[in-house]
């Protein structure tokens, strides 16, 4: 694993954000938009590639182009910023009813990563353990899906995680509406990492990327 790139404090234009939210005033927030998925569901289905998998890609393709979604702190407490983070998401096992927490490293290449994902996926499909791969490493973020509801309001209340500075995506179910196919998507940020402005960025950047989903490529066989 590569080690994360110490941040220059001294031309660093948010250092005083960063302090301030991480030390004198910590906190977190949350934001639940909706995103239009219309041609990136048709283009999932007409390639026959798997649905979760293809959003978590696109989700660890924006996170991955933005510094301040790669944000970490060292043991010193100096922030840093890492090369690459990588996707840890959930999976649910229908017969135990709960769910595991795997993570794989991201691809640029989405079909590499879908393959890589769906492999990952098959081997642990039966396990009951939360973590069956062991501890995720330090440079991940997390991905929840809720595809039994939609919802308008989704955050997480998380106690004593002041320096969990990694962004928190939960995904809902599908919503038809007018012909157009939405994704109900919330979003949990530290604010010493990124401020509205570059939230609302990151979200721009995924509707971008699913309203031209040409990146989907289609597979030979269905996984």
């Amino acid at each position: 694993m590569t080690e994360p790139d110490p941040i220059d404090l001294d031309t660093w234009p948010r250092r005083g954000h960063f302090e301030h939210y991480l030390h004198a005033v910590p906190c977190s927030y949350s934001i639940t938009v909706e995103i239009d998925v219309t041609e990136f569901a048709a283009a999932v289905r007409s390639a026959g590639r798997r649905t979760y998998i293809s959003q978590i890609w696109a989700l660890a393709s924006v996170v991955d182009r933005r510094p301040e979604f790669r944000l970490t702190v060292d043991e010193s407490g100096t922030p840093a910023v890492w090369p690459v983070v990588h996707p840890s998401f959930t999976v649910f096992n229908p017969e135990l009813e709960t769910f595991m927490s795997l993570w794989v490293p991201f691809e640029p290449d989405y079909a590499s990563f879908h393959e890589a994902a769906s492999r990952t996926i098959a081997a642990h499909s039966g396990s009951a353990e939360l973590f069956p791969q062991g501890p995720p490493p330090p440079n991940t973020f997390d991905v929840s899906s809720l595809p039994w509801t939609s919802f308008t309001g989704f955050n997480l209340n998380i106690a004593d995680a002041w320096r969990h500075l990694a962004p928190i995506f939960t995904l809902g179910r599908y919503v038809e509406r007018d012909g157009r196919t939405f994704l109900p998507l919330a979003v949990q940020i530290h604010h010493a990492a990124a401020d509205g402005f570059h939230t609302a960025r990151l979200v721009d950047d995924l509707r971008a990327l699913v309203s031209d989903p040409s990146w989907i490529t289609p597979e030979d066989a269905r996984l």
